[in-house]
């Protein structure tokens, strides 16, 4: 898997197009955010760091 297809929280099987869908859609800020959204990070945590970095790309930076 690539691209938009690639699961970025496996403890919760979540793709990167989930997570920037949510982001996207809800304008989301935080990690937490996305978690309570989509459950990506919530288990964990392995994921965590990936999620920041999409939350930066889409939004130029991320709210702690």
């Amino acid at each position: 898997m690539s691209g938009k297809d690639e699961i970025v929280c496996t403890c919760n099987d979540v793709s990167r197009a989930v997570i920037e869908k949510a982001i996207k859609e809800k304008g989301l800020k935080t990690i937490e955010e996305v978690g309570d959204h989509t459950d990506a990070g919530t288990m964990c945590g392995g994921c965590v760091d990936e999620i920041y970095l999409i939350l930066e790309k889409i939004n130029g930076s991320v709210e702690l």
